[in-house]
């Protein structure tokens, strides 16, 4: 019976998007698709143990969350070009495989939840829904609003995609280019909800990091000729060869000095500095390549003190003139801090800080924290401690920080 769970759970991981994607496109019915997804992964859990694991759980999966949908629509006896077009799909006996046609669909998907005619949060959310199977709970925590609001939120961006007749599809050749940059940001957000959990008792998703990897892959080798997307997957290959090295074995976090690097995957890294190197040949740099150098830096360091942290505050400088903002602000001051000495860290944290930006942002605090125990600020240090302590949304994140605040003196 584990075992059957178990190829239930690998199978919801690596086929659900492209079950959801198929009955999208031939339903154009966002719920129904989700629903009859739903409906499919319950069968298998009923029928599997009896009759065995099918030899393509994919294809099995697939067609009973087809006949499903042609069940339905029988029922509602409301949409009969749909119901013919599902009808001659569900005939198919052997759905195509990786590789095969569902691989554009999980694209069609994605530029579809990405559709310019909705608001940037909306394309966000309806990703995150439709593409990651999170709970409209789970999204709502993560943007900090109401489960009621998200609730309604999804619910206006799928009724715009209908009352819109907003198509299914790739778009053409010439609205590519307009439509990538948001395809790419929608990405790197699903990775790093992968990478870095907003909500949760895991910090790391590899679900998600490696549907936002798979998805990544796809549009570089859609728009060959766009450097940034070929950035994009550089960083999240370069980020992603470090995951097994991240967590230790109870799952608590592991800093990137602590880390031990033979568990960094070489494999992962080469391919991403080759992919990297191809997209910085364009001349065209981009915040995602900046981004990818930085990664770069850290995966050829030998060892946590070969870090070339000069060149890293140099890339970050950079960052913040292509692509502003108080994350990259944050980041810029840990990077000076480490070459030059954590006072000129905080004198950067300070301007940060008097903005206003980051206010609930936990990682604010704890880099403080980190740079106050380092000059031996000890009351302040386990201030700023607590405070992120507060603010912090996972129980990874929260052990971590206790740790360290039970390090500085008089403090624990």
């Amino acid at each position: 019976m584990d075992d059957v769970k178990e190829a239930v759970a690998t199978a919801y991981a690596e086929e659900r998007v492209r079950i959801v994607a198929t009955l999208i496109r031939l339903t154009g019915d966002w719920d129904l698709a989700e629903e009859c997804t739903q409906d499919a992964f319950a069968r298998a859990l009923e029928r599997w143990p009896r009759d065995g694991v099918p030899h393509r759980p994919g294809a099995w999966l697939t067609t009973t969350a087809r006949h499903r949908a042609l069940d339905r629509l029988r029922r509602s006896a409301t949409e009969s070009a749909k119901l013919r077009e599902v009808a001659l799909a569900a005939r198919d006996e052997e759905p195509p495989g990786p590789g095969g046609a569902e691989h554009d669909d999980r694209l069609r998907l994605i530029f579809t939840c990405c559709h310019p005619a909705l608001p940037m949060q909306a394309r966000v959310a309806l990703t995150l829904r439709t593409v990651t199977g999170l709970s409209t709970s789970e999204i709502a925590h993560a943007f900090l609003v109401s489960e009621r609001t998200m609730g309604q939120r999804l619910v206006r961006a799928k009724n715009k995609i209908r009352h819109a007749a907003i198509p299914f599809r790739v778009p053409p050749d010439h609205l590519l280019a307009e439509r990538t940059a948001g395809v790419m940001a929608v990405l790197y957000l699903l990775f790093n909800e992968g990478y870095a959990a907003s909500t949760g008792s895991d910090l790391l998703r590899k679900d998600l990091t490696g549907e936002a990897i798979q998805l990544a892959r796809m549009l570089a080798a859609l728009v060959p000729h766009e450097p940034e997307a070929h950035g994009l997957l550089a960083l999240m290959l370069l980020h992603d060869a470090r995951r097994a090295a991240r967590t230790d074995p109870d799952g608590d976090l592991v800093l990137l000095e602590d880390q031990d690097r033979s568990l960094w995957n070489g494999e992962q890294t080469a391919e991403g500095l080759a992919v990297l190197d191809r997209a910085l040949r364009h001349r065209r740099p981009g915040p995602y390549q900046v981004q990818a150098a930085i990664a770069a830096c850290h995966a050829t360091a030998a060892a946590a003190s070969a870090t070339d942290w000069p060149q890293i505050a140099l890339l970050y400088g950079e960052l913040c003139r292509l692509a502003p903002g108080p994350v990259v602000e944050l980041n810029r001051a840990v990077a000076v801090a480490m070459a030059e000495g954590p006072v000129a860290g905080l004198a950067l944290l300070d301007r940060l800080t008097a903005t206003g930006a980051l206010v609930d942002y936990h990682l604010l605090p704890a880099i403080r924290a980190d740079l106050l125990r380092r000059l031996g600020r000890w009351d302040e240090a386990a201030a700023s401690y607590r405070e992120a302590l507060a603010l912090a949304a996972t129980d990874a994140e929260r052990r971590f920080l206790t740790r360290r605040l039970a390090q500085v003196p008089s403090a624990g």
